[in-house]
């Protein structure tokens, strides 16, 4: 018996997949933004005076990256409501509010260590100069460090940005309907698994190469355009 490919089901309820991939789009993007900023203050406090959080933000960093995401997601969208009804709180979240927080503290954490590596390609010597000019530690790090780190760090945090999109896919387990979560449901009702399947890497594949462009750009923006080549200086 010869399978036979009908794509006309995947046409039909294209308006569907392109509200999935959009919201993947969507939570990607947020969670790129709050995972950056929350690997920055990871990365600064890594460094603080106080044991206490310098062992807190280890413990994160560590946690996160040594145990499956689906895990920590399923802590976040079923495990705290919980514990917050035995202790009379409401911490009850929507699907995709667990999501982004999950996505978020997941891509943090493994962004924590490459801005950390950038903050570390600092030459010493300019910080020193900074503390010597009076400038505060918060501000040294904001003035002098940060920019840099971001600079080396950026390529590899453009790589860490993509594969949490492509990960976003396991967010479909606790019932969001991004791309993958709306896949399943579109070729569970019309039995074209292959087709619908197809289309969806077809658009990860997009969505890929679009963040890669995007991410691309702004580094363009941000660190080269406007400034001389080396062979300029």
């Amino acid at each position: 018996m010869k399978y036979v490919f009908q794509f006309g089901p995947v046409l039909e309820n294209l308006p569907r997949l392109l509200l999935g991939a959009w919201l993947t789009v969507k939570l990607s993007a947020g969670a790129m933004l709050f995972g950056t900023a929350i690997a920055v203050v990871c990365a600064f406090l890594q460094n603080a005076k106080h044991r206490a959080v310098r062992f807190f933000v280890r413990a994160y960093v560590e946690f996160t990256r040594n145990t499956p995401f689906l895990i920590q997601l399923f802590i976040i969208y079923f495990s705290l409501p919980a514990l917050g009804q035995q202790l009379g709180i409401r911490l009850r979240l929507d699907a995709w509010e667990a999501a982004l927080i999950g996505m978020s503290l997941n891509l943090g954490a493994y962004a924590t260590e490459i801005v950390r590596g950038g903050i570390d390609s600092v030459a010493r010597g300019q910080i020193e100069a900074g503390a010597a000019l009076g400038l505060r530690r918060f501000q040294i790090f904001r003035l002098i460090v940060l920019r840099q780190a971001i600079k080396v760090a950026f390529p590899a945090l453009a790589s860490q940005f993509v594969l949490l999109m492509l990960g976003s896919s396991i967010i479909s387990a606790i019932s969001v309907e991004e791309l993958t979560g709306m896949t399943n449901t579109l070729q569970s009702t019309t039995f074209r698994s292959f087709e619908f399947y197809f289309a969806a890497t077809c658009f990860y594949l997009v969505m890929a190469f679009g963040f890669r462009a995007v991410l691309g750009a702004i580094y363009w923006l941000g660190f080269v355009r406007g400034r001389p080549a080396e062979g300029d200086r």
